[in-house]
């Protein structure tokens, strides 16, 4: 494996294990694309360092069990703005 794949792999476990972010947050940190942020952790950590490897996949793992909650909540979000939006204008 090329030396600074790994030293992109390292980081973003150590970023992750650090802020508990998620793979799109990530993939904008570190500008690459969230398949390659999923790549790193799930198969090329692995590789590297089972153990922390084990960690980051803990934190992967609620990330999928939350999802459908902040799913929902950026959409009530969402149409509690456009909401305010739409009384504003009729003021």
């Amino acid at each position: 494996m090329n030396s600074s794949i790994v030293r992109r792999v390292i980081e973003e476990s150590n970023h992750i294990l650090k802020t508990n972010d998620t793979v799109r947050d990530m993939a904008k940190i570190f500008n690459v694309s969230k398949s390659t942020i999923h790549k790193d952790l799930h198969e090329r950590l692995a590789l590297i360092d089972m153990e922390k490897f084990k960690r980051v996949n803990e934190i992967l793992k609620y990330h999928l069990d939350i999802r459908h909650i902040r799913g929902g909540e950026k959409t009530r979000l969402k149409y509690l703005k456009r909401n305010e939006m739409y009384t504003e204008n009729m003021l």
